[in-house]
């Protein structure tokens, strides 16, 4: 375009012109075009720009991430009005050991009124803890209403212009859902024409007799499959509608936590928990190796009547095959049986990751790399013992016609922190949702943080990449979202090393090695029990697991004989907490390793040093 500017600007000059005023104008030229160079150069580079805090995550090069809102509760799922408004639901209860939320309603609704990405203006609504809510997952918008759910009910409240909170008392869409079991929460979403998927997952780990009890034969038939593992399919547009074992749409969903409409408006996607539990109930079948590595986590496209498989079924990912439950007649992996007839998943990812939502890209902001694929979060594992506690990311599926067309990538990284497990995690991602801007956003609903994730790498062209490692992030120079002085995220405690081994109350009889072993055992680097997955590695709990370093004892008094007791006979029913521990935590444990945990866990109980 400069040429031919300058070509109109000499038009009609005589073809005499002096050699230096031709000099001049192609230096006047040259120059312009130096200026465009580095001003291109100037544009490039502010828009690889990113704060310098990043929230204690990493993502790909290109992408920036910034923490959008911080301690707002237990933040579930989440969805973003076309003003930018961001609403949240959050939930309470005994998954998060029956804390005090904070004051207000259940509902958020979140208002960056500066445009800098940080939510300025928070609103809470709904239903408390005085009006006898707990709060929910699912969150949706459909014609001008919030649809949220809150205890056994889906409801809606009406949006008016002007105002980012809803007015009035909410109508009830549908009424009812079970709120029993493993899987009490109501997550859903809403198609073009109103069709409003809701996942009811299931009451138990696989429908067995006695639930996550070793060998305990599975129910025949699974009548638990009546009301609950599937999807049922309502109305947005009507009131009043009641929970029926008729509006089933799928079945065979052990907990389809993540459901997400493709750009076509009536695609439905849904990701699956896989079951637990198979080395440690089924010990004759299956190493605790094997059990950390199977089933795979999946994702599925729903078609209406298909049945995915639970209870009779789980996927091995290994073999690329459904393969028969070891409590329908299944021989470790190698029987398939009725499985061939259910419905395989598109995707398939490591077990126990936890997938709690999903949502397909249809925006533009990211490179046209990453349209219409699948973002998924990943809650984080509890059960992968012996081996490493994984998961709490997210990951990016590229999808093509309804199907896979490509690996899956670790899109964002690090939210745990130092400590991948439930109890230790900094945070874990529970819900995604994208902004009208394109703009992805992530909840945690440890404690409370929203992510909002941009693309700022000014390239449409480029290829889908992994966030950097956590652990390498660091170290990057000049990386995205970097710092020129890391810390580690204990800090800085030059004393640390004093007095290091401490002084341990022993019970009565034990020693110092026997309780070193029980150490061992308990975080699962032998007998392959997942303690510190329930308890968490420091003993101090988490929603699946009693805190056992507080002194209080649910089962028994405390003494080294009530605590060996309650682990050879294990918890089938759980006082306050949603984990059912099988005798010995589900390992084949010797009377020396169960004698050795034992006295590990009286320490953590009677420990009372600073």
């Amino acid at each position: 375009m400069h040429l031919r500017v300058l070509s109109s600007a000499t038009a009609g000059l005589p073809h005499a012109l002096p050699t230096l005023a031709w000099a001049a104008l192609l230096f006047m030229a040259a120059g312009s075009a130096q200026v465009a160079i580095a001003a291109s150069q100037h544009t490039a580079k502010q828009a690889q720009a990113c704060p310098a805090y990043s929230g204690g995550i990493t993502v790909p090069p290109g992408f920036c991430a910034t923490v959008f809102a911080d301690n707002v509760g237990h933040a579930r799922h989440l969805v973003v009005a076309r003003n930018g408004v961001v609403y949240v639901n959050t939930w309470s209860g005994r998954y998060y050991g029956n804390d005090r939320p904070p004051p207000g309603g259940f509902l958020l609704a979140l208002q960056d009124t500066t445009g800098n990405g940080h939510a300025d203006v928070t609103v809470r609504f709904g239903g408390t803890l005085e009006t006898g809510d707990a709060g929910g997952t699912g969150i949706a918008l459909y014609r001008g209403g919030l649809f949220a759910e809150t205890n056994d009910r889906i409801v809606r409240y009406k949006l008016v212009q002007g105002s980012i909170e809803p007015k009035g008392p909410p109508e009830t869409i549908v009424s009812g859902l079970p709120l029993t079991g493993d899987h009490p929460m109501h997550p859903f979403a809403i198609d073009a024409d109103g069709g409003l998927y809701v996942d009811l997952g299931s009451a138990t780990n696989s429908c067995q007799k006695a639930n996550r009890m070793p060998n305990s034969p599975g129910v025949q038939p699974c009548t638990e499959l009546e009301t609950r593992a599937g999807i049922w399919r309502y109305d947005a547009n009507r009131t009043g509608q009641v929970f029926s074992p008729k509006e089933r749409y799928v079945t065979g969903l052990r907990n389809g936590d993540g459901i997400a409409i493709d750009a076509t408006g009536h695609g439905v996607f849904a990701t699956q928990h896989g079951r637990d539990q198979l080395g440690q109930n089924w010990s004759s079948l299956y190493t605790t190796t094997q059990s950390a590595d199977l089933p795979a986590e999946e994702l599925m496209r729903l078609e209406r009547g298909a049945d995915y498989g639970w209870p009779e079924c789980y996927f091995d990912d290994v073999q690329g095959k459904l393969v028969l439950a070891p409590e329908y007649g299944g021989d470790g992996g190698k029987s398939v049986g009725p499985c061939a007839s259910k419905q395989r998943p598109i995707a398939a990812f490591p077990a126990h990751w936890a997938p709690n939502d999903l949502v397909i890209y249809t925006a533009k902001q990211f490179p046209r790399a990453y349209r219409n694929g699948a973002f998924i979060a990943f809650h984080g594992s509890w059960n992968r013992a012996p081996l490493p506690q994984q998961g709490y990311n997210v990951v990016f599926q590229p999808l093509s016609n309804g199907k896979a067309s490509g690996k899956y990538v670790v899109f964002a990284d690090g939210f745990a922190g130092a400590e991948e497990d439930p109890g230790g995690a900094a945070h874990r991602p529970s819900g995604l949702a994208v902004g009208p801007d394109g703009a992805l956003y992530v909840t945690d609903d440890a404690h409370g943080r929203i992510w909002r994730i941009t693309y700022q790498g000014g390239n449409s062209a480029a290829g889908i990449a992994a966030a950097l490692s956590p652990r390498n992030a660091s170290a990057a120079s000049g990386g995205m979202n970097g710092s020129d002085n890391p810390l580690p995220p204990e800090g800085i405690h030059p004393d640390a090393g004093a007095n290091a081994a401490g002084k341990l109350a022993l019970p009565a009889g034990a020693t110092a090695e026997q309780v070193a072993l029980g150490s061992q055992i308990f975080h699962g680097a032998v007998g392959g029990a997942p303690c510190a997955g329930c308890h968490g590695p420091d003993g101090k709990g988490t929603p699946l697991g009693a805190d056992l370093t507080s002194g209080k004892w649910l089962w028994g008094d405390g003494s080294l004989a009530a605590i060996t007791k309650t682990i050879v006979e294990g918890v089938p029913n759980p006082k306050d907490h949603t984990g059912a521990m099988p005798p010995n935590g589900g390992a084949n444990l010797s009377a020396q390793q169960v004698s050795a945990v034992a006295a590990y866990v009286w320490t953590l109980g009677h420990d009372r040093s600073p």
